[in-house]
């Protein structure tokens, strides 16, 4: 009953939207685009500065924790982005809910970093290629995609996008070997030769070939027994 009464509210929320007349864009996946041809002036990205922190989600809970970034660089011109690439290390990623140098987080960090899902020792390193940006209107609705109901329902890509974006982004993500084209909603601040970048928004990790506990068969869904496909992504991202 709990299910069919939020379905109903979703699609009465989405109806209300079509009534008023407000777009609604959505985080979206879809295959690799071409690359931005990055001019104006290149900003070095601070590492120090710069993170992915991620979120996994299962019935019985959550594990969280942030992947360092490496190296990178930001084209900018004027107040327009117009290209970038960013590394990531895979083999760096912390665990942030666990102790560390406990005997759950080594199991834990080794699971993430094996063939179930980063398969880190063929695939060290995430990249992020950026294809496109263009102004988020003030009229944009984040749509957020219906979830399998628990305790531990992921977090709705409307709430993880910062409060007032500024542009959507488009780019190549690069994991285990596949590349997708993702598109979030962030916020960036372009002043006195630095770029700052915030953006939050949900992944399906299968699409890059994470696919251990699969949340799709139903008989584990009745369980309780899976792991959600969703994965929440908060990015920010600092260039001098």
């Amino acid at each position: 009953m709990k299910l069919i009464t939020q379905t109903g509210l979703f699609l009465a929320s989405a109806l209300l939207l079509v009534a008023c007349g407000a777009p609604t864009e959505t985080v979206e996946t879809s295959d690799a685009q071409e690359v931005a041809e990055a001019t104006g002036v290149t900003l070095t990205l601070d590492p120090a500065a710069t993170t992915i922190a991620w979120t996994g989600y299962k019935p019985a809970g959550k594990h969280f924790g942030k992947i360092p970034a490496t190296t990178g660089t930001l084209a900018v011109e004027g107040d327009q982005i117009t290209g970038g690439t960013f590394t990531f290390d895979i083999t760096g990623l912390k665990i942030e809910d666990l102790e560390e140098g406990s005997e759950d987080y080594g199991k834990l960090w080794g699971h993430l970093q094996s063939d179930d899902f980063f398969d880190a020792a063929n695939h060290p390193t995430a990249t992020f290629e950026i294809t496109g940006a263009e102004p988020f209107s003030a009229d944009d609705v984040i749509a957020d995609k219906e979830e399998f109901e628990t305790e531990y329902t992921p977090a709705a890509d409307s709430e993880l996008s910062p409060q007032a974006p500024t542009h959507w982004i488009s780019g190549n993500l690069t994991m285990r070997g596949t590349t997708k084209n993702i598109k979030f909603p962030a916020t960036v601040s372009i002043e006195d030769g630095t770029v700052t970048a915030m953006a939050g928004f949900n992944i399906d990790r299968t699409a890059w070939g994470l696919s251990y506990g699969d949340e799709s068969d139903a008989v584990d869904k009745a369980k309780d027994q899976f792991i959600y496909n969703t994965v929440s992504l908060q990015l920010n991202v600092k260039a001098n």
